[in-house]
Formats: structure tokens, sequence, C-alpha cells
């Protein structure tokens, strides 16, 4: 059964504290899907997370044109992938993506480029514009049980 939450985000800075609560409960085989318009906060949400993980602090450029970012954690590999430019899932699996999803902590950008790759498990966020320029709604949903006690916590 699918679950859903929706969180209200009134600033960037909104977004970024939402994403280290966030990336501080994840481990490897997570996989987090950002979806949403051009501008809506997906590339932030996953750079702020990225950030909060490193031991030392790191540029993390938007992965564009170079598809996927690798980066080494203290305790896990984040993997973060922009899938726009991609065509199919056969582009996908030549990434290497589909192994990454098994050890590392992936933040999948444009996820409907996976297809048949997209992993059952993971943990879908859906940004949208709020009711001012910084402000986003996070709109969250899962099926593993896995993600309940932590949308629980950034929800409550």
């Amino acid at each position: 059964m699918e679950k859903t939450a929706e969180i209200l985000l009134p600033s960037a800075d909104a977004t970024a504290r939402l994403a280290v609560v966030i990336g501080a409960h994840l481990n490897g085989g997570d996989v987090i899907l950002l979806s949403g318009d051009v501008g809506a906060g997906k590339t932030h949400f996953a750079r702020s997370l990225i950030q909060s993980r490193l031991a030392e602090p790191e540029d993390v450029p938007s992965p564009t044109f170079t598809l996927v970012q690798v980066y080494d954690a203290p305790d896990v590999e984040i993997w973060h992938s922009d899938l726009y430019r991609l065509s199919g899932p056969d582009q996908v699996f030549e990434l290497g993506l589909a192994d990454a999803f098994e050890t590392a902590v992936c933040l999948v950008e444009w996820p409907d480029r996976l297809g048949d790759l997209t992993p059952s498990s993971a943990l879908s966020a859906t940004f949208t514009d709020g009711d001012n320029d910084d402000a986003r709604v996070a709109h969250f949903s899962w099926t593993d049980s896995r993600w309940d006690d932590l949308m629980r916590q950034v929800t409550a």
C-alpha cells in the first residue's frame, strides 16, 4: 500500500534542513527519487543532503552534464544522478546506477528515465512551487515500511 506525506517548505533554508534530517537516516541501498519541474528544488535538496554527510566540505555541482557524481561519505558512497538527458533505462544501466542501488545512497533526479530499473523500495519526493519564490512543497510517497518512522519524524 502506498503511503504519502506532504511537507510545506517556506524557504530554501527549510528545504536544506529537511534534506539534512533525512540524510542523517540514510544507509547504503537507500534510494530517493527526486521529481519536479526545472528549478523546483531537487538539486538544492540533494546538494544539502550530500554536504551534510561529507566529512570535509566539498563543492556539490549539479550532475546535469556529468549524469552522475559520486561522493565518499565516511560510512557510505553517495551517488547523485540527473537522468534528464537520457532517453531510457538502457543508458541508466550503462552508468552503473543499478549496482549502486544495492550498496550506495542514491539520489536520482528525473527518475522517470529509470523505467523497470526503478527500485520498489525507493522513497519518492516530488517538489512543487509554494506560495512565494523560495517556498516549495515536498510530496513524498513510498510503499516500503523502511520509510515509515522517518516520514513520521519529518512530518511531526
